[in-house]
């Protein structure tokens, strides 16, 4: 019934009929979902458009790293149990563990199945036809596993750059090597756009950055890294439904860090080379324009860093923990407001400019007005319809490796109790 790790050809169909819970996706939140609905007996399959953890094969930069530390691969009924806690995994690195993952609790995925359509069935009590490229399920319960993100978002200003430009997102950058040669700008810097503006620096070339808004946190502090602070301080674990404005904190800028000791801070850039500039405000023919906004959004950064660090040196005040080293300020005043492309040799821009969720096979109506999933904790207006892995799902955590096990025992528990109170069908 299922294939899991192998390959597939055009009539390879699948028909399997009716199965209680289809989950889509087979990354971290997926299989995390997949082990919870096994602990509780629900029959159930996973499917996968490409291999277990794709994302992390296919759309991760060479060098990429974790931003968080190994001990923070947390998955239900594992923990990292490996030599290096205190390190980062790469992609490929991430990928392999989660195959292994799968493979120790038989997780029921089916790979290289891509959906074409998800519709309700007819009926108030939910229900769903499930349409794949290899045929079709039906299932009383739907869990959409597919990812935060899941689509790069690029600037439609990027459609008037030089025609002759070379253009990539952070998910299609590779290395240096894979770039043409020449100068390049990249845009974006929060974790992505920081970390291969540097491995760009390193490898000789000339960037600008455009810098928009983010999240500054240093790699390490008081001797510890920092997901540790933010782990004992109870940041991570905070919930959504207790923050004075929720909406804000789903519009918080993304973490500008690295999975290294190397620091990838604004000033660290510049000192090595990298020109910083404000936003990218508009493509005018050959040259593009920033705007006069650097000064703010680093103040911005910094102001929040100040709070994360005052809420650590709180939270230990009077325990034996090494003093508090000095995190110098990163406050950048002016950059330059205009870049000519051609006079400046480059040759790409790279879009680090962020990721949304997409679905454009799902015909059911739980969608917002900016084409996100409406939900609470997951759970959607649809009967039976549910969603991991989005940001901020509840927990401040939830679209870390280790933080959607919370999640995905949450739903479970969730399914579980709708198909316990389903009328049982009397054989015939």
């Amino acid at each position: 019934m299922y294939s899991h790790g192998k390959g597939r050809t055009d009539t390879d169909l699948i028909d399997i009929g009716h199965i209680d819970t289809v989950v889509i996706g087979a990354g971290h939140a997926g299989l995390a979902m997949s082990r919870h609905l096994a602990d509780r007996g629900v029959d159930h399959v996973v499917v996968e458009r490409g291999r277990i953890a794709e994302r992390w094969r296919s759309a991760r930069w060479d060098s990429c790293r974790l931003l968080t530390p190994n001990r923070l691969t947390r998955l239900p009924g594992r923990a990292y149990q490996g030599a290096d806690p205190d390190g980062f995994m790469t992609a490929a690195g991430l990928a392999s563990y989660l195959e292994d993952y799968a493979r120790s609790f038989a997780a029921p995925v089916v790979e290289s199945t891509a959906v074409t359509e998800v519709r309700q069935l007819p009926g108030g009590d939910g229900g769903y036809v499930v349409r794949t490229d290899r045929g079709s399920w039906t299932a009383a319960n739907l869990v959409i596993a597919t990812g935060y993100h899941a689509h790069a978002q690029v600037p439609g200003c990027a459609a008037g750059l030089p025609p002759d430009l070379v253009q990539v997102t952070a998910a299609g950058y590779r290395s240096p090597a894979h770039l043409p040669e020449g100068g390049v700008l990249v845009v974006g810097a929060s974790a992505s756009g920081v970390q291969i503006a540097d491995e760009l620096r390193r490898a000789g070339r000339q960037i600008t950055l455009a810098v928009g808004a983010h999240s500054r946190l240093p790699r390490r502090y008081r001797g510890r890294d920092i997901f540790w602070w933010l782990e004992r301080t109870g940041s991570l674990d905070r919930v959504i439904d207790d923050l004075p404005d929720p909406a804000r904190a789903l519009r918080e800028p993304s973490l500008q860090l690295s999975g290294s000791d190397r620091a990838v801070d604004l000033g660290a850039l510049r000192d090595r080379g990298v020109r910083v500039a404000g936003r990218l405000a508009a493509v005018e023919g050959g040259a593009v324009r920033f705007a006069d906004d650097l000064g703010a959004t680093t103040a911005a950064a910094e102001a929040r860093l100040r709070r994360v660090l005052a809420g650590i040196d709180d939270h230990v005040a009077g325990s034996p923990v090494p003093d508090a080293e000095p995190v110098p300020p990163v406050l950048l005043e002016s950059g330059p407001r205009t870049l000519d492309l051609r006079r400046a040799a480059v040759s790409t821009v790279v879009w680090a400019t962020g990721m949304r969720p997409r679905y454009p096979w799902l015909k059911v109506p739980v969608l917002d007005g900016t084409g996100r999933i409406r939900h609470r904790r997951g759970v959607t207006a649809a009967p039976g319809l549910y969603a991991i892995g989005l940001r901020f799902q509840y927990r401040r955590d939830s679209t870390f490796i280790g933080g959607a096990r919370h999640d995905a025992a949450y739903l479970a528990d969730h399914i579980a109790v709708r198909r316990a109170a389903r009328p049982r069908r009397t054989p015939h």
